[in-house]
């Protein structure tokens, strides 16, 4: 299947969890490895959250740096990235600072009645925000789908940014190349916290590990890197 170089990035505590219960977002990183990720948004083409991740944080998906809008633009290409959301139900919010913020648009995926929802939601966005479009890819919707639709749109590198639920569907599908964890120096100890990954079948198991690539600590957060595809 032609589709893009996948890597996956997540920031997690020592027992696996993306978050705590609270309603601030919790802080499992620093600057410095902040501004590694926007480096690493910065020499991709698109980024994915799921729709759980866009409620929890209405995040901006944008390139933070000057300096890195700056170099994107001399490449020729747009500041920031192309955003995709993928939702199985379709509620997505039109008012998330993901619709109005950055110059490439967004593609929301979803399918059956989740399609439907999402375009009735989306089809009244001011023409003032950048284009957003709603894209079937299965009920539910699948990685393979939605890779290919982004190889379609020109993405060779998708950075993929969460939440547990995405990762999972990403990790089983066998679909990912690159895996960077930046681990902070804490427990959680929550169980309904948000995990890293829900349970599934990944091709990643005791006989097929992953290659860890690299270690590198930045302060007290650890980042292991690892590889799991073919070398492509």
């Amino acid at each position: 299947m032609d589709r893009p170089y996948t890597i996956l990035s997540c920031a997690m505590s020592v027992d696996g969890r993306i978050d705590d219960t609270g309603p601030e977002r919790l802080r499992l990183s620093n600057p410095a490895d902040f501004a590694e990720i926007d480096e690493l948004r910065a020499g991709c083409d698109a980024i994915l959250v799921g729709a759980g991740t866009l409620r929890a944080d209405d995040p901006r998906l944008l390139v933070r740096s000057p300096v890195l809008r700056e170099r994107r633009r001399e490449q020729g290409r747009t500041e920031h990235l192309l955003k995709a959301v993928i939702t199985r139900s379709g509620r997505i919010d039109p008012n998330a600072r993901l619709f109005s913020t950055g110059d490439a648009g967004a593609v929301v995926y979803s399918g059956g009645e989740g399609a439907e929802t999402a375009a009735r939601l989306l089809a009244d966005l001011p023409d003032t925000h950048p284009p957003a479009e709603v894209v079937d890819a299965g009920d539910p919707p699948t990685a393979e789908a939605v890779l290919a639709d982004l190889a379609g749109r020109g993405v060779s590198r998708l950075l993929v940014e969460g939440g547990g639920h995405v990762h999972t569907l990403f990790l089983t599908s066998g679909l990912v190349d690159e895996l960077r964890l930046a681990v902070a120096p804490f427990f959680v100890g929550e169980e309904d916290a948000p995990r890293f990954v829900v349970p599934g079948v990944y091709p990643h198991g005791p006989s097929h590990p992953m290659r860890l690539v690299e270690t590198r600590a930045l302060g007290d957060v650890v980042v292991l890197r690892y590889r799991l595809g073919d070398g492509r």
